[in-house]
Order: structure tokens, then C-alpha cells, then sequence
């Protein structure tokens, strides 16, 4: 009998999981929700899931595996909705980019019989510029030759964290363990700080003095620092994620000034050389990190052996999780 995973919010990295778990059907249930039923019935023609439940609590009634692919906003209110209704056992997984707060949720709210572990997904290279979002970005490699960091929080069983991990390699990504404190400075900087600083650059120049005109000429330069902003699914979520991680977002906001300021100060002075070594250290430091994530060297530092499919079936139907350590 197919173990049934369910899915709740199926945009791009939601789908995707669906989509990756496809290879697997004769193991795997894919049960898909999304608050849209729409969205579900273009999931269900795209292959993402097997069925979808638009009713929530039906949806992860018989799930061993739930996956939470929604905007930050969203997961205090759907854990308060699902929770009496989970199986004692089952894995929460979610893949929020702030992890402190929901871990204090899923502590608050889930029961003492279920376990949570946190989910940031890095995306494939090759789906970097992409400039689709949602349903319509998700692709079945998604997370090839790309890392998850894997949030286990204090008292987390460890087949609870097997379980987590071995669910990343059938995606075709690989674990890496972390925690919510080194995960929320992470994210800081790669996915919080770049949607900032392009909503910053939005409120410095639309409806500004001359935007009627400039607005005209604004081109691929413009469109690529400021897509960042288009790919938040609701605005509330990145503001909430924002304040949920200040001090993170403050420090690496607090260097990011000082490297504007620095180049002003080179531009204001006319240092030639200063430019140049700012501009030149920039676009150098751009073509590595893209060429290290290209070739994703770092995946084989800590590879493990294959994972057995059988085995991760045994773990979600086992009677692993009967005994729970103190903590969540």
C-alpha cells in the first residue's frame, strides 16, 4: 500500500516535490491542497499530485508525511487547522526561508505524538532565470544538484531526522544539516536581503522626480534587480519574515549601506581606481559563485549512499515514532 505524502500549497517548490515524487508512484500517495482550486486542478493536469483534497483537514487525515509549501503568513493558521487531525507520528515539513518562529509554532501548536523538521530548499542552477513563478515554474528537477538545509530542533528524534533526509534524496538534492539559528542568518542574506534591496530600489526611483521619463527607458537592468520583489507570494510574508529575522536582516542590511556608501563615496571623489576595483571585485565575485553553483562541487564534499526505497517506506509505516523524547 502507497504511503501518502501530502503536499498543502502547490506553487513552484510544492509542485516540484510532486512532480520529483512522480518517479516513485508505486511507493508514494501524493495527496495535493492549495487554497486556490484552480491551482489544484492545474497541479492535478500537470501530474504534480494524484489527487487533490480541497478540504484540509481530509487532505492530511491519512498522511505519514506533510509538507507545508506556503507563505509564512499562512502556517500558524493552517497548523492550528490540522493538527487534531494528524496521525500520531506523522512528519510536518515545511519550506518557509525563517525557520525560528515556525519552530515555535510547530512546538505551540502540533501534538506531542508529531514531529517537525524545517525544509530551505536551494533550487537547481539551471532554474536560476527563470523568470516564471508559481504553478508555472514548478519542474520535476527542481532541486537537482542542489542542497537542502535540514532544521532539527532541540529534542528532534533522530529517525524523525532520517525520515526528513531521506525525503530530500528522492527529490535528488542533498541534507545538510543545520539549524534554525545558522539557516535564519543564511537565508538573511541570500533570500531576504535581495528582495529588500529591490523593493528599495523600487521606492527610490517609481514616482520619483523624473520617473515619467525614466520609467520610459528602463530595461533589463532595472527588471532583473528588481524581480526579486515579483517572486514573493504575498508581501505580508516577506514582511513578516523580515521582522521575524531583524537582527540578521539589520546586520546584513547594516553591510550592504556601507558598501553603497563606499562606492558613493568613490564616485562623489571621482577615484577612478576605487570604481573600478569595486565594480571589477563585483562582477568577478559573481561569475565564481555561478560557476560553483553550476558545477555544485560541494554536493559530493559529504555524499552518502543511495537511498533504498523500501527503506524509507518502512520508516513512514514503522512503529518508529511511538515513544517521543522530551521536546520538539
Amino acid at each position: 500500500m502507497p504511503v501518502q505524502i501530502t503536499i498543502i500549497g502547490l506553487g513552484q517548490i510544492g509542485a516540484s516535490m510532486g512532480l520529483s515524487l512522480a518517479a516513485h508512484k508505486e511507493a508514494i500517495l501524493r495527496v495535493g491542497h492549495d487554497k486556490k482550486s484552480a491551482v489544484e486542478q492545474e497541479a492535478l493536469k500537470k501530474g504534480a499530485v494524484d489527487r487533490v483534497e480541497h478540504h484540509l483537514l481530509s487532505a492530511v487525515a491519512d498522511a505519514r508525511l506533510v509538507i507545508l509549501s506556503i507563505p509564512v503568513s499562512q502556517v500558524r493558521e493552517t497548523l492550528q487547522l490540522i493538527a487534531s487531525d494528524l496521525k500520531p507520528g506523522t512528519v510536518v515539513l515545511d519550506t518557509s526561508p525563517v525557520k525560528a518562529e515556525v519552530t515555535k509554532l510547530a512546538k505551540e501548536l502540533l501534538p506531542e505524538e508529531c514531529y517537525y523538521v524545517g525544509l530551505v530548499p536551494a533550487l537547481n542552477p539551471e532554474a536560476l532565470h527563470n523568470l516564471q513563478f508559481g504553478l508555472d515554474a514548478a519542474r520535476p528537477d527542481l532541486f537537482a544538484n542542489s542542497l537542502f538545509l535540514v532544521d532539527t530542533p532541540p529534542g528532534t528524534t533522530e529517525e524523525a531526522m532520517v525520515l526528513a533526509m531521506d525525503f530530500v534524496r528522492l527529490l535528488g538534492a542533498e541534507p545538510l544539516i543545520s539549524d534554525m539559528i545558522e539557516s535564519d542568518g543564511l537565508m538573511s542574506t541570500a533570500h531576504l536581503l535581495p528582495q529588500l534591496v529591490a523593493a528599495s530600489l523600487l521606492n527610490a526611483t517609481i514616482d520619483q522626480p523624473g520617473w515619467q521619463e525614466t520609467r520610459k527607458m528602463a530595461g533589463r537592468a532595472y527588471a532583473a534587480v528588481t524581480a526579486g520583489l515579483a517572486y514573493q507570494d504575498e508581501i505580508d510574508s516577506l514582511r513578516m519574515s523580515a521582522l521575524q529575522n531583524r537582527v540578521n536582516i539589520v546586520r546584513s542590511l547594516d553591510v550592504t549601506i556601507a558598501a553603497l556608501k563606499g562606492l558613493r563615496d568613490d564616485i562623489e571623489k571621482g577615484d577612478d581606481d576605487g570604481v573600478a576595483d569595486r565594480l571589477e571585485s563585483a562582477l568577478e565575485g559573481r561569475q565564481r559563485w555561478l560557476r560553483e553553483r553550476l558545477t555544485a562541487d560541494w554536493k559530493n564534499e559529504a555524499r552518502s549512499d543511495a537511498l533504498d526505497m523500501p527503506s524509507f517506506s518502512e520508516r513512514l509505516f514503522g512503529g518508529m515514532f511511538k515513544k517521543r523524547s522530551p521536546g520538539k
